[in-house]
């Protein structure tokens, strides 16, 4: 029997999750939005404006008012019940902390239908720490998709002993259909594969500018003019947002925890977030 997946919920409208949300829209699903507030909400609905404005100038067939069209079909819910009353698919972007993932899929278990696929956009943690809390192991997978989706359009896609080879395949193709390059791990791996590689990399940059070493700039020159990357890390972080490598590092050993405290010190609190607030690492005009 095939698994036909329309509609689709995505937890989570932060930078990730409304990329993910605009991208399956814009490839003709039906999607919701879900977050925990109105409030929020509205701003996520300013970020699909945004997209709707990136989309126009950088993505093929997004002119003639489609990017905005995509825009304002998304529907949004701060209703967790209502946002997967009838979903195919629910994907989770919810901040990157075990506790509150699993927390997340305790209510979803209870809440979705039974045939809902729920797959967890987790950039570092592996699906079987979160699988016995959604009540449905053999519908559960991990879909990890890479910051600015319409240019870097991997989707790693990566199941638990426990994942139905049905539903992963329903998956692939879904990944396919939105125009994604799904990218199949044979088993699980922290970090899939894209992070596997990224992560040692941003670690040890942030390790040479916290202990002093050198300053993010010349970091990112350096690898920038060593290796022929258009970015440096500092400006991949930039990308990815801080908050995101705060919350991962925040709960890691001692080594992580004082450079969560120096990007919390020197760059969160003082409201520079990456590109999506308008300064992080460097300064970003609108």
């Amino acid at each position: 029997m095939s698994i036909e997946i329309r509609k689709v919920t995505v937890l989570g409208t932060g930078v990730l999750g409304s990329q993910i949300a605009f991208q399956t829209a814009f490839r003709g699903f039906e999607v919701t939005a879900y977050d925990i507030t109105d409030e929020v909400l509205t701003a996520a609905r300013d970020r699909f404006d945004k997209l709707a404005a990136t989309y126009r100038e950088q993505v093929p067939g997004a002119g003639d008012g489609k990017a905005e069209t995509t825009a304002a079909g998304i529907a949004l819910s701060s209703d967790l019940a209502a946002a997967v009353a009838d979903a195919d698919l629910v994907i989770e972007a919810v901040p990157e902390v075990l506790a509150i993932k699993q927390d997340t899929y305790q209510q979803l278990g209870k809440l979705a239908p039974e045939r809902t696929i729920f797959a967890t956009n987790s950039s570092t943690l592996l699906p079987s720490a979160m699988k016995d809390f959604t009540g449905r192991p053999d519908r559960f997978l991990a879909l990890h998709f890479a910051n600015q989706v319409w240019h870097f359009n991997t989707a790693e896609i990566m199941g638990t002993p426990d994942t139905d080879p049905a539903v992963f395949r329903a998956v692939v193709d879904f990944a396919t259909a939105i125009g994604m390059v799904p990218i199949e791990l044979h088993k699980e791996k922290a970090g899939y594969v894209l992070n596997s590689l990224l992560v040692p990399l941003l670690d040890a940059a942030m390790n040479l500018a916290e202990g002093g070493f050198a300053e993010p700039e010349a970091v990112d020159k350096t690898w920038r003019i060593g290796t022929g990357a258009p970015a440096g890390p500092f400006q991949i972080l930039d990308i990815i947002g801080l908050t995101t490598p705060y919350n991962i590092m925040a709960h890691g050993d001692e080594n992580a925890q004082r450079i969560a405290k120096w990007l919390k010190e020197n760059y969160i609190d003082q409201g520079k977030l990456g590109i999506a607030t308008g300064e992080g690492f460097y300064k970003y005009t609108a």
